[in-house]
């Protein structure tokens, strides 16, 4: 797959030619991909390479300066369907007064009536919401008292209210602890039956081959697209991270630790996955064969 693949009309989301850009800088540079309905995509690159403006800018957060987002053939903020968003943990006021049960009803505000009260209905997708992630014993206590993983819970459970046809989790196995990133992985597979779209940033390209259809390698620019055997090479990797990328022993250890760096500059865990993992496409169950 080459990035284009099917007509505009024929994928949930394409993206055309897109340019995005901060105080005359590009974050992102003529990326042009399709989304097949269902499909669960992971979005790998390295810090800065525009894993964010790509989401913000698919649900219309973010003014392209040139280029077209199509869902379902229309511009973003002009569908039916709702579009689950799900930020990084860090881009979110924690000291806002306001309880985990009514975080979850947001995710119900766009499908309430003139009145804008909440329904019966309402009431009992969020109750499935929390007991689904595991919060319902947490409903009134204020999100800034919660942990990290059970923080990232909270927005899994609201994005789970929305009954999105697509979702976009940016960054969702940064910073939280294994119960979390198992009930994100288990939540990936239940979304499988419903058919939701799914795009997923992450640094951790063995989790993206295991368990994703596609991969979108990105650093600005779209350096390869399609199934991960095809994506995952060392030469596209080595494209994406630059000098982060070091080949061991059948290992790519991807540095994102040392300022000067491609990135931010900030320490992150290193993230290890073994070459003949990587090239492993998964099946619709999301696992490799």
């Amino acid at each position: 797959m080459n990035g284009v693949g099917e007509a505009a009309g024929q994928a949930v989301l394409y993206v055309e030619d897109l340019r995005v850009g901060y105080d005359g800088a590009l974050a992102l540079d003529g990326v042009t991909l399709t989304v097949p309905h269902g499909a669960q995509v992971a979005v790998v690159g390295p810090n800065g390479a525009g894993k964010s403006t790509l989401f913000k800018s698919v649900v219309g957060l973010l003014r392209p300066r040139s280029g077209r987002i199509l869902i379902h053939g229309r511009p973003p903020g002009d569908q039916d369907d709702p579009v689950a968003y799900v930020p990084q943990r860090e881009e979110i006021d924690w000291r806002f007064p306001v309880s985990v049960s009514d975080v979850v009803m947001m995710g119900r505000y766009g499908r309430l009536g003139p009145l804008r009260r909440p329904r019966q209905i309402d009431r009992e997708i969020v109750a499935q919401a929390l007991d689904r992630l595991g919060l319902s014993d947490l409903a009134s206590r204020p999100i800034g008292e919660l942990s990290g993983g059970q923080q990232q819970r909270v927005f899994l459970a609201r994005a789970i209210a929305q009954e999105p046809h697509v979702l976009l989790l940016d960054e969702p196995f940064t910073g939280v602890d294994v119960r979390a990133r198992e009930m994100v992985l288990d939540l990936l597979q239940s979304m499988r039956a419903r058919d939701v779209t799914v795009l997923v940033s992450t640094h951790d390209m063995e989790t993206a081959a295991r368990r994703f259809d596609l991969v979108a390698l990105l650093n600005h620019r779209l350096i390869a697209y399609g199934a991960p055997d095809h994506v995952f090479t060392p030469p596209h990797i080595a494209a994406a991270f630059g000098g982060q990328a070091l080949f061991l022993d059948g290992m790519v250890v991807i540095d994102q630790c040392c300022p000067g760096h491609v990135g931010d500059g900030v320490a992150h865990r290193h993230t290890h996955a073994r070459r003949d993992e990587v090239g492993h496409a998964p099946d619709r169950r999301g696992r490799a064969p």
